[in-house]
């Protein structure tokens, strides 16, 4: 199963705020790199959040609508 990189933000709760969405919309979505941004600081390593890919255009025209 192949995943893809839906968008990648430098805050943990903006990540978490995009997963929340797309798990609401049915898109199981997880995050890549959370616990390194985590440790070294918000604004240094970016977070990615990854689907996988048959969800991607889903997600992407989720995440293209502000909530």
């Amino acid at each position: 199963m192949a995943l893809a990189c839906v968008a990648t933000v430098f805050s943990p709760v903006e990540a978490d705020i995009i997963r929340s969405r797309l798990d609401a919309a049915g898109i199981e979505a997880v995050l890549f790199d959370a616990g390194i941004a985590s440790l070294i600081g918000p604004g240094v390593s970016g977070i990615r959040v990854m689907v996988v890919d048959s969800d991607e255009t889903a997600a992407r025209a989720i995440l293209a609508h502000p909530a």
